[in-house]
């Protein structure tokens, strides 16, 4: 079985790279104050990113980190979200992906969940 790339996660708002290969917008919003040319985005799987519910409930207490990324794990567990991991996980294999984001605090975020997510997914294609 061929090894597949684990996917690079950057800030939007830092300048595109040669080396990010694909670039994945994983935010449901778009990025305050930034153009779509400046942020060079491939692709934007909004089915992947937590529910606006999710997101405005775990916004509200950020204590509720470990119930958010359980609550987001079981929306990742959906048909058309399991249909854009395995997309993402095909992309993955044979190039570099990059997941972009917005969020200053990745590793308080949606990030960490659906990189496991993405690690679990079967590439389709």
């Amino acid at each position: 079985m061929p090894s597949r790339n684990t996917p690079r996660v950057r800030r939007v708002y830092d300048p595109p790279e040669e080396a990010d290969g694909v670039r994945v917008l994983v935010d449901r919003l778009w990025p305050r104050g930034l153009s779509r040319e400046h942020a060079a985005v491939d692709e934007w799987p909004k089915d992947l990113t937590p529910s606006t519910e999710l997101r405005r409930w775990y916004h509200e207490d950020r204590t509720r980190f470990a119930a958010f990324q359980e609550r987001y794990e079981a929306e990742l567990a959906g048909p058309e979200q399991v249909r854009a991991l395995d997309h993402l996980a095909a992309l993955a294999k044979d190039r570099t992906l990059t997941l972009v984001t917005a969020v200053k605090d990745i590793d308080h975020s949606h990030v960490p969940t659906l990189l496991a997510a993405l690690g679990r997914s079967r590439p389709s294609g």
